[in-house]
């Protein structure tokens, strides 16, 4: 089965924590051990593993992604203008893969599983497909 999820983001660039959505998920297919994989279709979003603890870190992830690729920048062509998402997106990647072991997501203590807009606000779509093994 695959899950597929809506998501409406508020700020042109913005890191969503959406662990505790995955393990809901996991809770609802009750499976023990297997991998879960969280999938953005977006070419400018993307899906982020990182700490989770303190949110400073998804400011600086956020500002230090803009110096290596700003807005606004008179070489990029795109008609759309959001080259700079394009890339941010790219550097994120469009999916992340978690293994589950015991019924459970296999996240280091300071891990949380992040859907990256860089494009927004927007209405979004991932998607959550869980193996089990």
């Amino acid at each position: 089965m695959i899950h597929e999820i809506h998501l409406q983001t508020k700020k042109q660039e913005e890191m969503i924590d959406i662990t505790a959505h995955a393990e809901k998920l996991l809770a609802q297919e009750n499976v023990q051990e297997g991998l879960i994989v969280v999938y953005s279709s977006h070419t400018t979003a993307g899906i982020m593993i990182n700490e989770n603890a303190d949110p400073d870190v998804q400011k600086d992830i956020l500002r230090r992604l803009g110096e290596i690729c700003p807005w606004n920048k008179a070489e990029d062509r795109h008609v759309d203008g959001n080259s700079a998402a394009h890339l941010k997106a790219n550097m994120a990647g469009t999916s992340q893969a978690v293994i589950i072991h015991d019924g459970r997501l296999l996240l280091g203590r300071w891990q949380g599983i992040y859907f990256c807009e860089f494009d927004g606000p927007r209405e979004r779509t991932r998607y959550v497909k869980i193996l089990a093994f």
